[in-house]
């Protein structure tokens, strides 16, 4: 059975504010619980009506009810499984191999399914600017679907953090260089931008190579392309040669 206190604790970690306070955050569903609990992050409770978990000790699995379960959900139609969990220490950033580098990302779910396509293309770092969407939000952890596990996000004041760095910085633009016919390294930052207005001016400064994904299309009238989607071409061209 859920107490009223834990009620309180787990709908309070929705907000970012007292996810901080507490360096607490939860999970929902199967699939993510068991990647997070496969890796370092260190699970507080486990929540559950019907799955099954014997890699977890006994004493941190509370049995509840699909009543009890949507109480503490933040999903409409709740898993059957929840999990807190305790904010891992921040990590160093290794500036090696190909970094990914977000400049005021607000949507959860297109950080999610950024995350995940860190995690497909083999890129472990992740740099966010400070205004970015909070990766412990439940709908970024949630659309992760357990790369969070495997992908250092890493929130840094991005101008000062670009215009240190010896690597190669590219960012997309809709007047930058055709990504299918540039000579792409096996180093360097890649800059993708707001979901409405793109890399802002302070950060367009700090790059020195500027791409873009061309239309293809007759009528060529499509603005842009969803941000999450514009990383999984651009991250396919890097690894592809």
């Amino acid at each position: 059975m859920v107490s009223k206190n834990q009620i309180k604790l787990i709908t309070s970690l929705q907000q970012k504010k007292f996810r901080k306070e507490h360096q607490l955050f939860f999970a929902e569903g199967k699939k993510v619980i068991q990647e997070l609990i496969h890796s370092d992050f260190f699970l507080e409770n486990l929540f559950s009506t019907t799955a099954v978990f014997p890699e977890v000790n006994p004493k941190k699995i509370l049995p509840v009810s699909e009543s009890e379960l949507k109480k503490i959900s933040a999903l409409t139609t709740p898993n059957d499984c929840l999990a807190v969990f305790r904010m891992p220490e921040a990590k160093s950033i290794n500036e090696t191999g190909l970094i990914v580098a977000l400049d005021d990302i607000r949507d959860p779910g297109n950080l999610g399914t950024i995350i995940r396509l860190c995690d497909w293309f083999g890129i472990s770092e992740l740099v966010c600017s400070e205004e970015t969407v909070d990766i412990y939000n439940p709908k970024v952890v949630q659309a992760t679907m357990g790369s969070i596990a495997r992908v250092n996000v890493t929130y840094v004041n991005l101008e000062k953090f670009i215009s240190e760095t010896t690597l190669p910085v590219f960012g997309t633009f809709m007047d930058g260089d055709n990504i299918y016919k540039s000579d792409l390294p096996k180093e360097g930052i890649i800059v993708m931008g707001n979901e409405a207005n793109g890399i802002s001016s302070q950060i367009e400064k700090t790059v020195n190579h500027r791409i873009a994904i061309p239309r293809f299309g007759n009528l060529q009238q499509t603005e842009s392309l969803n941000v999450a989607t514009a990383t999984a071409i651009i991250l396919s061209e890097f690894k592809r040669g």
